[in-house]
């Protein structure tokens, strides 16, 4: 017993040990990154029809003939011939192509950045009166003025009169809705969550807590309404008033511009913060049509030439070791809550 207390405590230590090190790496790479320009990121572009045909291929070699399988490749590489001659022929490429862009969103619509260059790119190439723009879309919401920013990105494609398939697999609530309703078509999966047009606040306060322990607190303001509420000073009734008030007139607003992008719906009906699953959102106009975002691009690979289009950022020494740091210590705490019984013993 006293060998595994020795024992436990010497990882301790080590552990300890470790994670100054890192710390300290993170905070010299940190401290230097600031110094450096901002690293540029690239457009990734992924050709999603030849991707497909990759994984069909792979299960074909497994299991199907080999003597088919020759005559098929042979088959194959005389329609590619005819179409690259025919392509030199014309100008302009009249197949219609699909450009698929990402958006997993947080509280703070953080990839916003990443989604505004991905937009930037596909318009500056897109066809209006032939090409399409999907984006796969989750987000539980967050912030106003962040997902404000986000949906205006959206915004962007419809002002070019740009088809705009907006396709949820889980989720795309409050904030992540305000984006989707900027869809001409809305695809959700049979359960994925939508809707949740409302506003809300939640703030603790600590104010008796302060008064228990005898601690002042100053707060100093312009303007009578400068500061409503707060977290360590004693809230008012005028200010809860005046924060309820800002709050209504926030969800006004988001009732508008949803109602503005989505004019079929019956919007005091859905406007009450409320979810629905797909077959029931489909009900409520809230989508146009209940399947994935895979069922789409497969049917869509049949027709179109479908790209994936990815703005990816490249990732600084400081990023890079914080990552790992992070990876470090989560795989730790993961090892340590999965031990066996045994190990808990002494």
């Amino acid at each position: 017993m006293e060998f595994l207390s020795e024992y436990g405590m010497f990882l301790a230590k080590t552990l300890t040990f470790v994670v100054a090190v890192i710390f300290i790496i993170v905070t010299a790479a940190a401290a230097a990154a600031k110094n450096k320009k901002e690293q540029k990121g690239s457009i990734v572009v992924t050709h999603l029809n030849e991707e497909i045909d990759d994984f069909r291929d792979e299960i074909k070699h497994v299991v199907e003939d080999e003597g088919l399988l020759k005559k098929e490749k042979k088959a194959l590489k005389k329609q590619a011939k005819e179409k690259s001659k025919k392509k030199k022929k014309t100008q302009e490429d009249s197949k219609k192509r699909i450009y698929v862009l990402d958006f997993h969103g947080d509280p703070k619509a953080s990839q916003v950045e990443n989604l505004r260059r991905a937009i930037t790119a596909v318009l500056s190439t897109i066809r209006p009166d032939k090409d399409e723009i999907m984006l796969r879309l989750e987000s539980p919401g967050g912030m106003v003025h962040a997902y404000g920013l986000a949906a205006s990105q959206l915004a962007r494609i419809r002002q070019q009169n740009v088809p705009l398939t907006v396709c949820v697999d889980k989720m795309a609530a409050s904030g992540g809705y305000m984006m989707a309703c900027l869809g001409t078509k809305i695809i959700a999966a049979p359960f994925a969550y939508i809707g949740s047009i409302g506003v809300l606040l939640q703030l603790p306060n600590f104010n008796r807590l302060l008064k228990d322990k005898h601690i002042d607190f100053e707060m100093i303001t312009a303007g009578e309404y400068k500061r409503t509420l707060t977290l360590f000073g004693e809230n008012t009734e005028e200010g809860r008033k005046k924060m309820t008030e800002d709050i209504q007139d926030t969800h006004e607003l988001f009732k508008d511009f949803v109602h503005e992008y989505r004019p079929v719906l019956d919007i005091s009906d859905v406007a009450t913060g409320e979810t629905w699953f797909g077959k029931n959102a489909l009900e409520k106009k809230l989508i146009d049509e209940v399947g994935t975002s895979d069922e789409y691009i497969s049917k869509a690979c049949k027709e179109a030439d479908v790209y994936s289009v990815v703005y990816e950022k490249k990732k600084n020494l400081a990023d890079r070791f914080g990552k790992a740091a992070e990876t470090a210590l989560d795989n730790s705490l993961l090892k340590w809550l999965h031990r066996s019984p045994q190990d808990h013993t002494g």
